[in-house]
């Protein structure tokens, strides 16, 4: 059913589609290195001393594979509405210097919250798919636009609960 939608669409191929949806795989990433983290402690809650290699990598991948949901951006620019376009160019501004510090892990948490806010806000501003009649294609591209964005969001939500992980600038500054 989903595969056929996708090529009905015709989006099957689409460099932008694609990165969303590896954006998405980092999400499940970062909640299977949470998982992974609390199979490994000794009493339910309680966080051990010991490092979790493979964890770190994962939430290093996680953190790796939300920020290329901006690659998606660069692409959309259409100028059809010239303050829809200024939103989209403040977006990348903004949102490119943030994404690089959650991408390498410096000032994660802090940088990640800004994103949450920010992204909320655009997300809402961009994709109001609920003014689009239902029935016409338009509004299943900007529903799917919608929750795609949100769905980065809760990856985000994810990085900022679990720290950035042991490869991360933030953690190499602790051990100076």
């Amino acid at each position: 059913g989903i595969n056929a939608e996708y090529g009905g669409y015709g989006i099957l191929f689409d460099v932008r589609f694609l990165l969303r949806n590896v954006a998405l795989l980092g999400g499940l990433v970062l909640l299977l290195a949470e998982d992974m983290g609390e199979a490994k402690t000794m009493f339910a809650g309680v966080p051990t001393m010991g490092e979790n290699k493979p964890q770190n990598y994962m939430q290093l991948a996680g953190r790796v594979l939300i920020c290329l949901m901006f690659l998606t951006l660069l692409g959309e620019m259409s100028f059809d509405n010239f303050f829809t376009e200024v939103v989209r160019a403040i977006e990348l501004i903004v949102g490119l210097p943030l994404m690089i510090c959650v991408c390498i892990g410096y000032k994660t948490k802090l940088a990640s919250c800004v994103l949450v806010v920010w992204l909320f806000v655009i997300n809402i501003y961009l994709n109001p798919f609920w003014m689009y009649n239902k029935s016409k294609a338009m509004h299943d591209f900007v529903k799917y636009d919608f929750f795609q964005t949100l769905s980065v969001i809760g990856g985000l939500l994810y990085v900022i609960t679990l720290g950035p992980g042991g490869v991360s600038f933030d953690e190499h500054k602790k051990n100076w």
